[in-house]
């Protein structure tokens, strides 16, 4: 993992965001998350102005990869901060990965019903969030999802036969019949499932917290102020990036096929001089594991409250929050709903939500023109993106 230095001002630095289904952070939702791409948007400084001295670290983690662009503070040493993001990195996946199986979260999961079991502080945010989205969401976001994505047969791939020969009623029910938040007591240090089989999954919110103790490594034991931290497509910023303008992150329209370098944006969200100057977000989407079936399109995303995929769900959702692990779960919840109840389910709870969706509803085909999308935002979404619209 090789630091490299801050990109030559005056271009834009590209985030590669697409992450493959066989990774330790399996979406929940849906068995393979796929984000739209992120750029930082930077200007061209004059030739009398100097860049302040930022830094570019990249690594791996999650399945994915890390990208951050900091201020290094005077005297700071470079490995030192890297390897101090790599440790705690370690140890997030040494408590949440699945793939790993002496992980905290593989422990618990072999465990039998009724049998204590201790977490980790890391372990016990990310399960409050889960279940704070959980409640709020209707079940849509759930972390014990994952046996019906498996049913369906939704893991690396996704095929027109599946449709066509679905699971049966009584297959469904007996993989519904797993899927059961409420059976998971937490208190505090400890959890236990009050039904046996259960199992956790935080794919749809592992890498949001990943970037959110990153950038409290470099806040807190650096004293970093001017940063972003990116895992996966999850999305951290603060103060100003290396030509002293506030960070910029854009979005992709949902254009099947598309790729770093052959990408449409549509839309941009810039960070706020204001809310103690730092934006998280996280970006969610099925646009690149979807197809057509009886004039529908069915996406990889399997609603937890149906057992059934999601058909007109939004290709594309943005979200800003206090926290990238709480934006991370809810871009998924809001992906695992119909478009309409996702709209209505982030108004009702003041979410600042960017939804992408086809601007003629009717069509079920391909839409690879930037005309065929269009962008609906929440008051919340809108308030934040006032006066800075792309």
């Amino acid at each position: 993992m090789t630091a490299i230095k801050n990109q030559t001002y005056g271009v834009t630095a590209t985030i590669a965001t697409i992450t493959t289904s066989a990774h330790p952070f399996k979406n929940l939702t849906s068995s393979l998350k796929i984000l739209t791409l992120a750029t930082v948007s930077v200007a061209t400084l004059t030739a009398c102005q100097q860049p302040p001295d930022y830094n570019y670290l990249t690594g791996e983690t999650m399945g994915t990869s890390y990208h951050i662009s900091y201020q290094l503070p005077k005297g700071a040493d470079e490995a030192a901060i890297q390897a101090a993001v790599d440790a705690r990195l370690k140890e997030i996946n040494d408590s949440m990965s699945t793939y790993q199986e002496n992980s905290t979260i593989s422990t618990f999961n072999r465990l039998a019903k009724d049998t204590p079991f201790t977490i980790d502080a890391d372990f016990s945010h990310v399960l409050t969030v889960s279940k704070q989205v959980y409640e709020q969401s209707g079940g849509a976001f759930d972390p014990t999802v994952l046996p019906l994505i498996e049913t369906w047969g939704f893991g690396s791939t996704m095929t027109v036969e599946r449709l066509q020969s679905p699971p049966s009623a009584a297959e469904i029910a007996q993989a519904r019949a797993l899927v059961d938040f409420e059976s998971i007591i937490h208190n505090d240090t400890s959890i236990q499932k009050t039904k046996d089989g259960v199992a956790l999954d935080f794919s749809a919110v592992a890498k949001g917290y990943g970037v959110d103790v990153i950038a409290d490594v470099l806040k807190n034991k650096y004293q970093i102020r001017n940063y972003m931290v990116e895992i996966g497509g999850e999305v951290s910023t603060s103060g100003v990036s290396a030509q002293q303008q506030p960070w910029q992150i854009a979005i992709d329209a949902p254009i099947e096929g598309s790729t770093v370098s052959k990408r449409q944006t549509i839309a941009a969200i810039r960070q706020p001089m204001n809310n103690g100057n730092q934006m998280h977000l996280a970006t969610s989407g099925n646009y690149r594991n979807s197809v057509v079936f009886a004039g529908k399109r069915y996406s990889h995303t399997i609603d937890p409250t149906t057992g059934e995929p999601i058909a007109g769900g939004a290709p594309s959702v943005t979200v800003a929050a206090d926290s990238v692990a709480l934006a991370d779960a809810w871009a998924t919840a809001l992906t695992a709903m119909p478009y309409p109840k996702a709209l209505a389910t982030a108004k009702t709870h003041n979410i600042a939500a960017l939804f992408v969706i086809l601007a003629d509803e009717s069509k079920s085909g391909a839409a690879d023109k930037l005309e065929d999308w269009q962008v609906v935002e929440t008051p919340a979404m809108q308030q934040l993106r006032a006066d800075k619209k792309p």
